[in-house]
Formats: C-alpha cells, structure tokens, sequence
C-alpha cells in the first residue's frame, strides 16, 4: 500500500513529501525536495526549536545594557578614585550643596524649596495685628441734602517698637486717615483702641500708638515685635509671604516670590478705587495682597519684614500683581513718626486754624511749573497766626510737626489734632528771586476757625 504525504516546514511551507509502502516497517522511500531532516532509516532526527526573533533581540540589547552598565560604573570608580573626579553630596539641617564637577557648587536651602511656611507664619504672626476704621464722612444725597455716614474699614498693622507707655504699630496711611475711631485687634482677638501718632501720605505710611495699660497682661506677653529686614538686598525670585486682615476677616497667609524691585504702580488702588501713581520704589509680588491687606507685612523666608503692603493692581487682564512699600525705604521715616507725640481728635468745635488761605499743589503739578508739592499760600489772613509768624503770599507749606503736607487737605486733617492756642512748627518754603525757593521753619500760634 503506497501511501505518500506531504511535509510542511514550522513556517507552513511545503518542502516535499515522502512515501512508505507496504506494512509498518517496511523501509520508506524518500523523495527529492522532501524533509532534509527525515533519514531513510525510516527516523525523524530530533527536531531543534528555532528562537523566536523577538526573544533573541531582547536578550542581545540586556546583555548589551549590562556589559555598558558596567563598563560606566568602572569608569566611574576608576575617575573617582584615582582622577579625582568626584561628585560629592552633602545635606545638613540648612540644605544640599552639590559639586558639579566644575568647581562650581550649588546650593539649596531646604527652607526655600519647601513649601511649608506654618513655622515661619508663627513666629511673625504675634506682632500682626488687625486695624478697624471707624469713620463718618459727609454724603450729598440726589437732592442735594447733605448727612453724616459712618463707615468702616479695614487694615492690618505691625508691631515695631514699645515705650515706657505705648506700643508702636507701622501701617498705612489710607488705612487710619479719616479715622474717628481707630480699633487695634491683636493675634488672641482682644481689641483695644489705638490713637494715631504720626502719618506722611507721600510714601502711604502711618505710625499709631496703642496705651501698655489699656493691653491685657495676657496679651501683652503674647505679643511680639517683628523683626525687619533689609529690602535693598531682595533677589527676583525669592519667596515672599503677605500676611494680613484680608477682607476684614482675620489674620491670613498668601505666598509667592519678589516678581520685580524699584517697581513704580499706576493703575486702580484695589484699597480705594481711585486712580493710582506712585513715583516712589515698590516691591512687586504675586503673592494675594487684598483689601484689608495694606499695612500688612510682606515677609521673607528668615521671618524678617520687607516690605510694608500696600496696594494691589486691579483690572480685567491683571493677575498676580501686588506691591509692597521697601522697609529699608522708609525706616528713616518710620522712626521719626515714631518719636511724635501722641495725637487725640480734637473736637471740631475746638480745633484751631492757622489763618491762611491755601491751593494743593500736586506732585504733577509741580514738575510742570517747577515748584515745591504742598499748600500754596494764596492770602495770609492779617491778625492770623501765619501773619503773626511772618507768613507771606506765595509761601509753600510742605510740613506740619514733621508730617509731610502734599495738598490742603493733607493740612487741614493734621489741623484735627490741634486746639486754638497750641503751637505747630510749620515746614515752609519761600520764593526766591532767582526763581528758587528756600526752607524754613516756623512756630504758629493756632487761632480760631473763620466762618
């Protein structure tokens, strides 16, 4: 019996057939083009499974990776060792210096790469304290009747310094301006009530005190006093922690980074709505400055102050843009605001008049015309204080007690804190015939109001 059949190889191709007659045993026959493999003993060798290719070449690139892993590492220990091409890591409590090889080494603080500022917020958070306006500004209504309205607002101040008597708190001078009532809100919520003890509306900045005995024992051992910095030395990029009476709801924190330095803001003052420009040196941060904010602390990443915030610019295409008042800036200022005496409100009834008639020079205005920003004094009126202290026409008022005069009403809220027959020392400059003008103090005797 011929049988015959046809061998495929592994990859399904047929590569012959063979034929075997006669019963089981008998020899077979084996055709050309059959199995290479079959022997005409009648057996099959032993067939050898083929590698799959994909097998194959991932065994050869391991092999290959781990002959290179080792030739590097070799190469590594063998520079290490013997070139001295080292690379060296250290970390200690204050960070991580790396060698790059280079002879140069970098360094990274591990307080500036965290992102945790909770124990830095605690040891500034004692000397912040939150401020309460209480205010009452004359409204004209639709028909023209005029009222009285009480308002409210909020700030945030900081805690700098302790007399004998009071404790003295930097803010913001739009903060406490107006005031009728100022309010003092410390880190455990006590509230007492603070009285202003000098202001400059130039660089926005105000000193108020608060009386040691109207402070709780328990508060005032709670308290502290900050710490300042130095903001000539600020790097773009750093960190910066705003911490303030956001809202008026309380103490929060924002963080971000020193966006710029020497800043100069013009826009909308997100305190008031009004128009802003500065020409004075500015911090501009991305970290949240928000109304309730201004007169809060802009904080470095050692706890120090930096900066005094003071204003955010809004707008539609505006994000992230806040400002702060440099501290090192305005030192000088704040401690001559600090060594003023104490200022109560004098009633209105009794509060005196120097006796001048006066128009607000602007600080525009007098770059165009090249003269001094104050009150130019338009008439003296004769029998007055100002005409008993040698006041004449033409005269620029720029300061009252140390205070900076930048416009008549600038003078005039000074003038609340004064009664007839005090005496104020006046910071004047007069016009010279060279087009020029000279500084010069006087001391006046306060009169009566004119009606």
């Amino acid at each position: 019996m011929d049988n015959q059949y046809n061998y495929y190889n592994q990859d399904g191709m047929n590569q012959g057939n063979y034929q075997y007659s006669g019963s089981a045993g008998e020899q077979n026959s084996y055709q050309s083009g059959a199995d290479p493999e079959y022997q005409p003993s009648g057996k099959k060798k032993k067939e050898h499974k083929k590698m799959p290719k994909a097998v194959a070449v991932t065994g050869l690139a391991l092999l290959f990776g781990i002959v290179s892993s080792a030739t590097f590492l070799t190469s590594n220990i063998i520079g290490s060792r013997i070139l001295g091409l080292n690379e060296t890591s250290s970390t200690s409590g204050s960070g991580t210096s790396r060698n790059t090889g280079n002879n140069t080494t970098l360094s990274t603080s591990s307080s500036a790469v965290t992102s945790d500022v909770s124990d830095i917020v605690e040891s500034v958070m004692p000397s912040i304290v939150s401020i309460t306006n209480m205010s009452v500004e004359q409204v004209q209504n639709f028909f023209g009747q005029v009222y009285e309205q009480q308002s409210e607002g909020a700030g945030t101040g900081i805690i700098i310094g302790q007399t004998d008597t009071e404790l003295l708190i930097v803010t913001n001078n739009h903060v406490v301006e107006n005031s009728n009532t100022l309010t003092v809100t410390f880190n455990d919520e006590s509230s007492v009530e603070a009285n202003i003890k000098g202001t400059d509306s130039t660089y926005d900045v105000a000193v108020i005190a608060v009386a040691l005995d109207d402070i709780p024992d328990e508060t005032l051992n709670a308290i502290s006093i900050a710490t300042l910095g130095d903001s000539n030395t600020l790097k773009v990029g750093e960190p910066a922690i705003a911490i303030g009476n956001a809202l008026g709801y309380g103490q929060s924190v924002t963080t971000g980074v020193i966006s710029a330095v020497n800043r100069t803001a013009s826009g909308v003052d997100g305190e008031t709505g009004e128009a802003l420009n500065s020409d004075a040196r500015l911090i501009q941060t991305d970290a949240a400055i928000n109304p309730g904010n201004s007169g809060g602390a802009l904080v470095n990443i050692n706890g120090e102050v930096i900066g005094i915030n003071s204003s955010k610019l809004v707008g539609e295409s505006v994000e992230g843009v806040g400002y702060a008042i440099p501290i090192s800036d305005v030192s000088d200022l704040i401690e001559n605001l600090m060594n003023q005496e104490t200022k109560t409100r004098v009633p209105e009834k009794d509060q005196g008049a120097i006796g001048i008639e006066g128009i607000s020079v602007s600080d525009a205005f007098s770059q165009q015309i090249d003269i001094p920003a104050g009150v130019y004094v338009s008439n003296v009126i004769p029998g007055g204080g100002a005409d008993r202290a040698g006041m004449t026409k033409g005269c620029i008022i720029t300061g009252i007690n140390g205070a900076t005069v930048t416009s008549m009403d600038a003078l005039q809220e000074q003038l609340e804190y004064y009664a007839v027959g005090d005496t104020v020392t006046l910071t004047i400059d007069i016009p010279q015939t060279n087009g020029e003008y000279s500084e010069k103090t006087i001391d006046v005797t306060l009169g009566e109001k004119q009606n």
